[in-house]
């Protein structure tokens, strides 16, 4: 009878513990698939803007453009190498990503060739029938094929004051390179996204088909943009308050793990201006500073609430908009940037005047969806620059040390900003430099202000607004401006599919007319950060250096021998300019002692070339996501190709068994020197005239997917060298002959973030 219970009991016991643990594993697997959740691509990464604050864990973005090479303020017709007459290159990419974003002067450069893993989509403008007076012919043009580049994925000239604009996707699986068939006035910048492997996406890379339509749920999205595009049914909190006192707290939110799908606020028209420039600051989770402390205008995406044209769509923003109800005599704004917190979420308004000045406000929140490890706080960081410093960039954000945390992980995500107290357009001729993860060379590097934010030619000095960029206020010119506010030029850019991810570090600079304005500019920088980083460097080679060399196990048998570089980066200009665009320095106090002086020196680099093959060891941490390998290198070696290889470290292995494994095909395009053609008509023939800077230094990366590093604290990588006879142009080789530079390696392991706040 003893024996009958106790096998009951222990059945009944077994039972227990083998539901207690099917329920413990069906609590892993949603938190793990929460946590893991695939990473939003193509379509997704405009449909699933509910997931922008996610670490975009192996993602790279990279702003490549028609830039001056020589630092100078020209940034059109540069070309990194010329083929037919029609074919003058100025963007060229190996690997799997997506083009998110494409811009072009007017419509200069039409047709384009958008050649997709060696298939050739010719891209038009309807202007390019009739170049030479298009802005007569046409009063509105738009891109051929239409049904590739629909409103409000694309716009052109005639809507944007002065750019071509494609938002459209564009996938590749291997290659990447747009041409233009034109070269006068070819000004272009590009964002595209690199992936490390395409298992942790939520969708398959396949190369781009020109004939299919995007989606109509991604147009639907951004055609609501200056709407309310947040979900309606979840938790809100609506009131209004008295801005009487110097500071006062709007909300208080006490909760866990939730995120913010909208901030709104309404304004007495008549009140507005007087109310632009209070504060908006909020703190999450109890922090010792806010993450958001910005004045309520530039916060909201414009210089002043000064509205000289009465629209009502002011911003019309798809994150970020502001709207002017001149029914109700309010004004509205409104982000929808998704903003989590895991156990606070206070909102104050400060920098107030007393008065009785009512203002409504709805704030609505929702449970939230990633982990606390996968998912990043909202910032605004707001940068005041009444004289920026002669000679050097303006620095917007540098997450380094911001709000007392050494390192951050996230993604960059916009400006809005003031480029003149004044309406000094000019000041646009500054180009835009990020630097991410303490690469030396920009991973982004823009043609000028106005470019960035959607324009070009300064938009003729008129007022627009689209879903991701646009110039909301200023005065067409100083002369008409009726009054000091219409005095204030502002833009914006909004990044959603196009932002820019970063693993622990994200620097956001930018000129200030050739570094040489002394304008008052403003800026405020939107960007995801959660304070620890997912990118950690975990091992340094140092070619040139004996000691490093051997400890890495480094072997080329037929690299050079040891080479000594002395150059630069390119950081700009490395001299104080003699002149500058649209700007009489003679006629600025205390500049021409400057003027000509040295700001940026040489330095010198140790290195090797080779045009073999190179082997050596490198460390990770075991606990790995992949790895990101980051070369400095001589780029006056043209057009640098290397297949990459990855193999296990296995003490006492004979080499001839090691296992490589194919990560891939490493490749920077061009050189040193480029072609720049400016021929003296739109229907000319292209000219060569041949530019050579001095910035032979560049740091240039490559993604090693996490199939090939998980679990290893230690790989092999061999990079052989793959000759490429490109010439610069037709009949004209570059002035070096192709090879492998190493000059060395900074190894960087992607890490799960280690972040988690109790409740």
């Amino acid at each position: 009878m003893n024996k009958v219970i106790i096998r009951y009991w222990i059945r009944v016991l077994c039972l227990l513990l083998s539901t207690s643990i099917a329920q413990a594993q069906s609590r892993y697997k949603k938190a793990g698939d929460i946590a893991y959740r695939p990473i939003p691509v193509g379509d997704d990464a405009y449909l699933r803007w509910d997931l922008l604050p996610m670490q975009r864990i192996g993602v790279r973005a990279y702003m490549r453009s028609t830039y001056d090479r020589g630092g100078g303020g020209y940034d059109a017709s540069h070309f990194l190498f010329m083929n037919k007459e029609d074919e003058n290159v100025t963007l060229d990419v190996k690997g799997k990503g997506i083009l998110y974003f494409f811009r072009a002067n007017h419509w200069h450069g039409s047709p384009w060739h958008f050649t997709i893993d060696g298939t050739d989509n010719i891209v038009k403008e309807t202007a390019t029938a009739a170049p030479l007076n298009a802005d007569k012919v046409f009063k509105q043009t738009e891109f051929i094929p239409v049904r590739a580049f629909p409103e409000p994925l694309a716009y052109t000239w005639a809507t944007t004051k002065g750019a071509d604009l494609i938002w459209t996707p564009i996938p590749f699986r291997d290659s990447l390179r747009i041409a233009y068939a034109r070269t006068i006035y070819g000004t272009g910048y590009y964002i595209y996204h690199l992936y490390a492997d395409d298992t942790r996406l939520s969708r398959s890379i396949s190369s781009w088909n020109m004939a299919k339509a995007p989606s109509l749920d991604v147009i639907k999205l951004l055609n609501s943009a200056g709407t309310d595009i947040a979900p309606q049914n979840i938790k809100v909190l609506r009131g209004n308050i008295k801005l009487n006192r110097d500071s006062i707290v709007v909300a208080d939110i006490r909760t866990t793990n939730s995120t913010i799908r909208a901030l709104k606020f309404s304004l007495p028209l008549d009140k507005a201006i007087e109310l632009e420039r209070v504060r908006l600051k909020v703190t999450w989770d109890d922090a010792k500073y806010p993450s958001i402390d910005a004045p309520l205008c530039l916060f909201f995406g414009a210089g002043t609430f000064y509205n000289r044209e009465n629209k009502a769509d002011f911003v019309k923003g798809l994150p970020i908009n502001i709207h002017f109800d001149y029914i109700n005599k309010k004004v509205e704004l409104a982000c929808y940037y998704p903003m989590p917190f895991f156990r606070s979420a206070k909102l104050e308004l400060t920098a107030m005047s007393s008065q009785e000045t009512k203002l409504d406000y709805e704030i609505r929140y929702e449970p939230a969806k990633i982990t606390q490890n996968r998912s990043s706080y909202f910032h605004a960081t707001y940068k005041d620059l009444p004289k920026p410093e002669l000679g050097l960039d303006m620095t917007w954000l540098d997450t380094r040390g911001i709000e007392g945390h050494r390192d951050w992980s996230g993604s960059f995500m916009g400006t809005s900003f003031i480029f003149s107290h004044n309406a000094n357009l000019s000041t646009l001729e500054g180009d835009p430099r990020f630097f991410f993860d303490d690469s030396q060379t920009p991973q982004a590097y823009g043609t000028g202000t106005e470019e960035w934010a959607g324009g070009g030619d300064y938009w003729g000095g008129e007022n627009m607004t689209l879903p991701l960029a646009g110039h909301p206020c200023g005065s067409t010119e100083k002369k008409t401006a009726v009054n000091e506010k219409d005095l204030i030029q502002s833009a914006y850019r909004f990044l959603v599919a196009d932002m820019m991810p970063f693993g622990n570090r994200a620097v956001i600079r930018f000129e200030h007319n050739e570094n040489v304005s002394q304008e008052h500019y403003e800026a405020v920088t939107y960007w995801y950060g959660l304070p620890t980083p997912s990118l950690v460097k975990t091992d340094s080679l140092n070619i040139g250096q004996i000691k490093s060399e051997q400890q890495h196990a480094y072997y080329s048998p037929d690299a050079s021998a040891v080479q000594t570089i002395n150059s630069r980066y390119e950081w700009g200009p490395d001299h104080y300019p003699t002149g500058a665009w649209g700007y009489d320095l003679n006629k600025k106090t205390g500049y021409k002692e400057f003027m000509g002086k040295e700001i940026y020196p040489s330095h010198q680099e140790d290195g090797r070339y080779t045009r073999g093959a190179s082997e050596f060891t490198v460390t990770l941490a075991r606990h790995n996501l992949g790895a990101l390998l980051r070369r400095t290198l001589d780029y006056s070696f043209p057009n640098q190709t290397a297949e990459v290889y990855v193999a296990r470290v296995i003490k006492g292995q004979n080499e001839g068994k090691v296992n490589w494994q194919k990560a891939g095909t490493w490749y920077l395009a061009g050189a040193n020197t480029c072609v720049v053609s400016r021929p003296p008509g739109e229907l000319s023939k292209r000219v060569y005239n041949i530019q050579t800077s001095n910035r032979r230094f560049r740091d240039d990366e490559f993604l090693i997917p996490a199939r090939l590093t998980r679990g290893l604290s230690a790989i092999k990588v061999k990079l052989k060298f793959i000759p490429n006879g490109q010439q610069l142009y037709p009949g004209k080789p570059f002035p070096e002959p192709s090879a492998w530079s190493e000059l060395a390696y900074q190894v960087y392991s992607y890490v799960s973030p280690d972040y988690h706040i109790g409740n």
